[in-house]
């Protein structure tokens, strides 16, 4: 669950592997398929390239012309709070005033390191149960009453369900949805995205992770952009060891959304993540200047949010929602990561 930056208040921590054929093709306002200017192709490849270019271009106008617009993003019913059973142990925030203060970074032993491992296995498994789900015409509240049950069952409680007041187990956010969507009685579509952002606290540990899936049948330049989201996310990885700056996550992230046309939204952050739910070092994914090394045995999200145009973000009235401002979709792809000494772990990876 991404924390944010901003002066809204809420907004204040309320928080495989890809090989393009060719460059991608972005969709524009008019709903044409343009090829980004920056991208370059190899002579002796021109012909080779150019019939692959027009094989999607084809597909795009054939989906395009099947496909209905779809209408802007509205909040649906939100359904009551699902009871989680008393024997399960509650983090500090539930039921508290407030957020409690940002924290140092988290640093484990090999006591924490396990507990770190199971949580984020458990938040794996279950994300990948969520994926399970997403199918045409099933509402996100229904994921999330899914999703809910898996995790009480393991004995975990949902780490935002009533994190500063958050209604529900998961964040589900579709299509021009940034990130913290609050499930409700929308229904998915064919051709839509839907990020689902799965966090659990289990034996006194967080771990969180989160992927954004495609709704049946999407256009290739969805599965274009989405590919390249969660790219961004395993370069932003690589450069992850002991007495690394954290500003190098960012460039490597900022430096591939720029190659593939896309744009890294930059008011949402990963965080420290462990005991406490959210705590430093704050984790940008874009290009930025901020000191801090890494150091062995600290936990932290990344977390990128890529959108397909360049575009501001507006919160909803319930506080929480983030869209996209001009309507553009968006995908984000979340680990959460152990600093090793030669590299990092990733925890949430089944």
């Amino acid at each position: 669950m991404a924390a944010g930056l901003g002066a809204r208040p809420s907004a204040t921590f309320v928080a495989g592997r890809f090989r393009p054929l060719a460059a991608p093709l972005r969709p524009v306002r008019s709903g044409k398929f343009v090829v980004p200017k920056r991208c370059f192709i190899v002579s002796s490849r021109l012909a080779w390239v150019e019939d692959e270019l027009m094989e999607i271009q084809k597909s795009q106008e054939q989906s395009s012309v099947k496909s209905k617009k779809r209408p802007p993003l509205r909040r649906g019913k939100v359904s009551p709070q699902l009871p989680v059973p008393g024997h399960i142990p509650r983090p500090s925030y539930v039921g508290a005033k407030g957020l409690p203060e940002l924290c140092k970074g988290q640093l484990h032993d090999a006591q924490g390191i396990t507990g770190m491992r199971a949580a984020c296995k458990l938040a794996a498994r279950v994300l990948d149960f969520a994926g399970t789900l997403v199918k045409p015409s099933i509402t996100t509240n229904e994921i999330d009453a899914a999703v809910h049950n898996m995790i009480i069952e393991a004995g975990a409680y949902p780490s935002p369900l009533g994190y500063h007041g958050f209604p529900k187990s998961i964040c589900t956010s579709v299509n021009e949805c940034v990130c913290h969507g609050v499930p409700d009685s929308t229904q998915l579509q064919n051709g839509d995205i839907i990020n689902i952002d799965v966090n659990v606290f289990l034996n006194g540990y967080h771990g969180g992770t989160s992927r954004t899936f495609a709704c049946g049948q999407v256009d290739d330049s969805i599965k274009h952009f989405l590919n390249a989201a969660e790219e961004c996310l395993e370069k932003g990885i690589s450069i992850c060891r002991d007495g690394v700056n954290y500003r190098k996550i960012g460039k490597k992230i900022s430096k591939l959304a720029y190659f593939y046309g896309y744009y890294v939204v930059e008011r949402f952050v990963g965080h420290g993540i462990g005991t406490m739910y959210h705590s430093e070092p704050l984790i940008l994914h874009h290009a930025n200047e901020n000191s801090g090394r890494m150091v062995e045995g600290q936990t932290f999200t990344i977390e990128p949010i890529l959108t397909m145009e360049k575009t501001e973000c507006v919160t909803w009235e319930d506080g929480w929602t983030t869209v996209t401002a001009d309507g553009s979709w968006a995908a984000q792809f979340e680990h959460t990561i152990l600093v090793t000494r030669d590299g990092a772990e990733i925890l949430t990876k089944v």
